[in-house]
């Protein structure tokens, strides 16, 4: 079972890594039973903290959304994430060649890569139901390092290349990564601009 790998990438992920290298999975099917289910933690968990429980940041009063709003902007959180894990999946595959990938491995490991390195990032979503800035602040960025640890590990096991070739490699991805980030922010601030932006209301 592919969510199996969830678990095995946080006790055992060099072994993993060669397990999921080795099943080849189809691109299609990691995203159903894997990606749309992981990704679909923290829009949920930050549904339930923002419409029901409300934030408080310091001493200020308890700020809630809208369900409205609350449902419209976790659906884009959620959507903004599988087009995150396929963009990067992508760049994987476009890479692959220029460092040394072997061929056979590019079409289907490519994505499986991108998608099981974000699953420190798909679980640190539960971290939202725990509405304190600072926390949700910590969590998600100790799940990021995680994440960019388990695709520089993963790298020369899964895409079948030299680790030195692996650290360039990575920090391209890095880079990638950080573009898509940014892509979103951007495409975020155009949407509360067109109507989608937050409804508040006080708790």
């Amino acid at each position: 079972m592919l969510l199996s790998h969830a678990f095995g990438l946080f006790t055992h992920p060099d072994k993993e890594w060669v397990t999921i290298r080795k099943e080849h999975e189809n691109p299609t099917r990691l995203y159903v039973a894997y990606v749309l289910i992981l990704a679909a933690i923290a829009p949920v968990c930050a549904y339930i903290s923002t419409a029901h429980f409300g934030w408080a940041v310091g001493s200020d009063r308890l700020i809630k959304l809208t369900e409205i709003s609350a449902v419209q902007l976790s659906l884009l959180t959620y959507v903004a994430m599988l087009i995150g894990v396929f963009a990067l999946g992508y760049a994987i595959n476009w890479m692959a060649k220029t460092y040394g990938a072997r061929e056979e491995h590019v079409p289907a490991n490519g994505v499986a890569l991108a998608a099981y390195s974000c699953t420190p990032l798909f679980l640190a979503g539960f971290a939202l139901l725990y509405p304190n800035p600072w926390f949700n602040a910590l969590v998600f960025l100790g799940a990021a390092v995680y994440g960019a640890r388990l695709m520089y590990d993963g790298l020369p096991i899964v895409m079948g290349i030299e680790k030195e070739q692996a650290e360039l490699y990575g920090v391209s991805l890095l880079t990638v990564a950080l573009i898509i980030l940014v892509s979103t922010r951007a495409g975020s601030a155009i949407l509360w601009n067109m109507g989608f932006g937050p409804a508040f209301v006080s708790g």
